[in-house]
């Protein structure tokens, strides 16, 4: 029997990540088109962080208090209408209304799909965020055999899922990550793995995907003549400016530039979930948290050096 009321993880005010805090509220009810999920687990993403600090405050609002989590997996507990079956385990993710840190969530049944083979929980909900790389070297970049690709944050969340299906797709991959991190770079299969404080010299490359969103215009300049960038964060630090410098070079016919935000559907967990079970993608955990300490999970992550993701378990 499903309980009326459940914890989960909400911030009063925007700030560090001690103003995150567990509450207790209602089990939602699923509307129409919504699957009640139990959550196991969840990930920490990157934008998770900018929302909660206040630095995306012009698209977040100031109404509080506001919940957290993105992407989920966990078990079926009322299908409504939908393909899934209780008890059926399933991944997926909330978009851009979060909330999925809580042990029960509705979920647009367009935004699950069955957990692949040979996965649990915890690794299903690390990998979720790398429908975000399969968008942008398949669908954005539309990355070809033998193509050079730079992953830029190639042990982070979406890297180093991108760096694995840049091989799978026969592409030539360098990935840049800090020195403590090349010997993932190379065990994910890139060719190449370099240092970023030290880069050397780089250039011609046919697709960079960057995962960090400063210095934008620098690493345009590594694109070869018809050369594609893919950026799926901004520099919040100069918000405006890094908005309008990609909004202004997405037009362009050469070294174009284009920014996009995740927004997977079903299609897309199978597709990565395809990658998964044949073996040539896995998600790198770096650590699991309770839901109590999912504040220490966001302050590791602010803090640096994770390799691959954050886990939060429910």
């Amino acid at each position: 029997m499903t309980p009326s009321s459940m914890n989960l993880a909400v911030y009063d005010r925007y700030g560090p990540p001690d103003v995150l805090r567990v509450t207790t509220g209602p089990v939602p009810r699923p509307r129409a088109g919504e699957v009640l999920v139990r959550v196991r687990a969840v990930s920490v993403n990157g934008g998770e962080l900018h929302m909660r600090s206040g630095e995306l405050r012009p698209f977040s609002g100031n109404r509080f208090p506001k919940r957290i989590g993105l992407d989920l997996a966990g078990d079926v507990v009322d299908p409504g209408t939908s393909r899934f079956v209780a008890g059926e385990p399933v991944w997926g993710l909330l978009g851009v209304r979060m909330g999925a840190a809580a042990e029960y969530v509705a979920v647009p049944a367009d935004r699950l799909d069955r957990i692949p083979d040979g996965l649990d929980a915890v690794h299903a909900a690390a990998l979720a965020s790398g429908t975000t790389a399969v968008t942008a070297l398949r669908d954005v970049a539309a990355l070809a055999p033998r193509e050079r690709l730079l992953v830029r944050g190639a042990t982070g969340g979406v890297g180093h899922v991108a760096v694995q299906l840049g091989r799978a797709m026969g592409a030539h991959v360098t990935g840049l990550a800090s020195a403590a991190n090349l010997d993932l770079v190379k065990e994910l299969g890139a060719d190449e793995a370099i240092d970023y404080r030290e880069p050397g010299e780089l250039g011609g490359f046919d697709v960079v995907l960057d995962t960090v969103g400063t210095d934008q215009e620098a690493f345009r300049r590594l694109l070869a003549p018809r050369g594609r960038m893919v950026a799926i964060s901004f520099d919040t630090a100069h918000l405006l400016r890094s908005v309008g410098y990609l909004l202004t070079h997405a037009p362009r016919r050469t070294r174009w530039v284009r920014f996009f935000s995740g927004n997977p559907r079903t299609p897309l967990f199978a597709e990565l979930g395809r990658w998964a079970s044949s073996g040539q993608v896995r998600p790198h955990v770096h650590a699991v948290y309770p839901l109590a300490e999912i504040a220490a999970a966001h302050r590791a992550l602010e803090q640096g050096g994770v390799r691959g993701k954050l886990v939060v378990k429910v």
